[in-house]
């Protein structure tokens, strides 16, 4: 199936400004990134979405500038898997009962889970541009060959970004389901509720993890 690039997404584009928080993490000394601080997220399945998906996404922050390192297993094998960094919500993963109804079979889209993880605040891309306004940028995320990801990358963060991640209100969202195990992003579940354009089981969520 032919997935089209779409570059904005209004309804996911939310800049959030998050005040600096006292439960921010202190500073790491990090072999290779000294005196930088270190955040992760236990990337967890969003199994109401038949996913498997699991890993970890690590951030390493010295004022606005980030060197994030993603591994997942188990996301579907060679298509696009949109990744994200939200903010502005309750700084937690969506649980089951936050899924919806989608074609007939209940399953959690992205916009579900908004109340939960907040809107999209950096599109974490593998070149270019990694604000919201890449969300959807489909040709610029990790295709995951024999079904991992593995990135590596040094970007900086918009401002609010950096804030959310330091006060605990930063979730790390990885996109892109099999829900029918069909092998493809197919019309399963619909449309997307974010892009008409692409099947649902292109952008709904995989795996899911705040950081800390």
């Amino acid at each position: 199936m032919q997935i089209r690039r779409a570059t904005t997404c209004a309804a996911l584009a939310t800049a959030v400004l998050i005040p600096l928080s006292a439960v921010g993490a202190h500073a790491d000394d990090v072999p290779g990134y000294p005196g930088m601080e270190k955040y992760t997220a236990d990337l967890a399945p969003v199994t109401v979405n038949r996913s498997q998906a699991s890993g970890t996404a690590t951030i390493w922050l010295d004022d606005t500038t980030a060197h994030v390192r993603i591994t997942v297993d188990d996301v579907l094998a060679d298509h696009p898997h949109a990744q994200h960094i939200h903010i502005g919500g309750r700084g937690e993963c969506p649980t089951d009962y936050d899924a919806g109804i989608h074609n007939g079979k209940r399953a959690l889209s992205t916009l579900d889970g908004l109340e939960a993880y907040g809107g999209v605040e950096t599109s974490i891309t593998t070149e270019g541009d990694t604000s919201a306004a890449s969300a959807l940028a489909i040709d610029r995320f990790p295709t995951a060959p024999d079904g991992m990801i593995d990135y590596d990358r040094t970007f900086e963060l918009s401002q609010a970004a950096a804030d959310a991640v330091r006060a605990g209100n930063a979730v790390v969202v990885i996109h892109g389901i099999d829900y029918d195990g069909d092998g493809t992003y197919g019309d399963v579940l619909g449309p997307s509720d974010l892009d008409p354009n692409l099947p649902m089981e292109a952008t709904n969520p995989a795996a899911c993890g705040p950081l800390v």
